[in-house]
């Protein structure tokens, strides 16, 4: 069974559901640092603080459901990455994974790039001061209108994507009088979530330019012969939560070799390499995320070996982290709504969000953890299924996990590890008001995006 599934169990007590990812902790009130931003802790009142502060105070002032971000976290974290990797790399934000005029602020303030896939992330990006020489454009599929807005304000890169893009991107530059900076983004046939390292293995997607068959070599002709471009290098990524280096050394290798058939072709070797993002956090204490200087050794240290071996200079190294930057500085507070208790199964706490805070349990049934964090409790663990309150069975939060059997209406439930693609990816279904998200540092709290309101929701229905 894979690990990915957990079917409910036929019994409630001693017997745990098949395919648990793991037992009840012997503290339910215990907060695993790994999964915890920084300066989230328990009192000794039993509440859970962050910054400084206690959530009960933050859910009167700010209310439910909202994301609090633990600023000192954030950037601590941007610092770490930057440092691991030096000066002789670039580190660019994945701005996907969350962005705001505040997170680009602190982004630029704390030395990191970002990497924007939109028109609406551009914006933001340029509207809150990031230098448009420290922004990649990505995307399968921009707009002319936006190729043209980022050339125009001059963005550091643009990648790649396709043939037509090529051609694209060259027309837009060359009309404004300009020679575009751009990677290529090939396919390399590894797939990093199920370790699948051969060339046809996940070649079958809508990103990139495959290098089977030659059709990565052949992007590289193209781009070199037209006037509005200036190709840096070449962009690959092999998936997202990433724990292991080996999807990272296969990559390495095959994208190594194509600069060195580009050496031997075109007689260039393309200055920079790209190994984009997908590292692993912890979202529940069964994961085991690397450290930033770990990661930065290892990447450096295949793609120096594997252009030893290709008699190339090794080009300089760009990584792409977003979730591994600001997933594990956020957590959801939810307040408890129902509990209802399914005899020999489990029992449902229903809270006062759901899927349209959090799509990503019920779209690829992603794990979480989940804690009482209103008061301290000593009643014993109950299984239980934490879920929103949309009209959708799949409205599920956390699927599995273990809190107190006395949790009641009115507690407050907090699921950490929800900086990356919450708000991101946050809807209006049932016409839910999408949450705040609130900055929580040094016993301040203040709100980077506000919580939406029902006049949002009809400014936008003109009827």
């Amino acid at each position: 069974m894979s690990r990915s599934a957990h079917p409910a169990g036929p019994r409630h007590a001693d017997v745990y559901p098949e395919g648990h990812y793991t037992a009840p902790a012997d503290d339910l009130n215990a907060l695993d640092e790994k999964v915890w931003a920084r300066t989230v802790a328990r009192n000794a009142d039993g509440v859970v603080t962050v910054g400084g502060l206690e959530v009960t105070r933050l859910a009167e002032e700010f209310g439910t459901p909202a994301y609090f971000l633990d600023e000192a976290d954030f950037r601590a974290r941007c610092r770490a990455w930057a440092g691991a990797f030096g000066r002789d790399a670039d580190v660019f934000y994945a701005g996907k994974a969350f962005l705001s005029r505040a997170i680009v602020r602190w982004l630029k303030e704390e030395g990191l790039n970002l990497d924007v896939c939109s028109g609406g992330e551009l914006t933001t990006a340029l509207d809150a001061g990031m230098p448009a020489e420290r922004i990649a454009f990505h995307g399968n599929n921009k707009t002319v209108d936006e190729i043209t807005r980022a050339v125009e304000a001059g963005v550091g890169r643009i990648v790649l994507d396709s043939f037509q893009e090529i051609v694209r991107v060259a027309h837009i530059a060359q009309g404004l009088g300009k020679r575009q900076r751009v990677q290529i983004r090939v396919t390399v046939g590894v797939e990093a979530h199920t370790h699948e390292f051969i060339a046809t293995a996940h070649e079958d997607q809508k990103f990139g330019i495959a290098l089977a068959g030659g059709q990565a070599a052949e992007a590289v002709r193209r781009a070199l012969r037209l006037d509005g471009l200036e190709l840096i290098g070449i962009h690959s990524h092999i998936g997202s939560q990433i724990f292991d280096m080996a999807g990272f050394e296969v990559s390495a290798r095959r994208v190594v070799q194509l600069l060195a058939e580009v050496r031997d072709e075109h007689g260039v070797e393309l200055p920079e390499i790209d190994l984009g993002g997908g590292l692993g956090i912890a979202y529940t204490s069964e994961d085991d995320p690397s450290e930033p200087h770990d990661i930065a050794k290892a990447l450096t240290e295949i793609v120096t070996r594997e252009c030893e071996s290709a008699n190339l200079r090794t080009p300089r190294i760009s990584v792409e982290p977003g979730r591994a930057i600001v997933g594990p500085t956020a957590f959801t507070l939810y307040e408890v709504g129902t509990v209802k208790p399914l005899e020999g199964l489990r029992t449902y706490v229903s809270v006062d969000g759901g899927m349209s805070d959090n799509i990503r349990t019920a779209l690829y049934d992603a794990e979480y953890s989940v804690a009482l964090v209103s008061r301290r409790s000593d009643a014993e663990p109950m299984l239980v299924r934490v879920v929103g309150k949309h009209c959708e069975s799949g409205d599920i939060v956390v699927r599995d996990a273990f809190l107190p059997a006395d949790t009641a209406p009115g507690d407050l439930l907090a699921v950490p590890a929800t900086g990356a693609y919450c708000r991101s990816m946050a809807s209006n279904y049932n016409h839910a008001l999408r949450p705040p998200v609130v900055a929580v540092t040094d016993g301040a709290a203040r709100v980077i995006v506000r919580r939406e309101t029902e006049e949002d929701l009809l400014r936008l229905d003109v009827g």
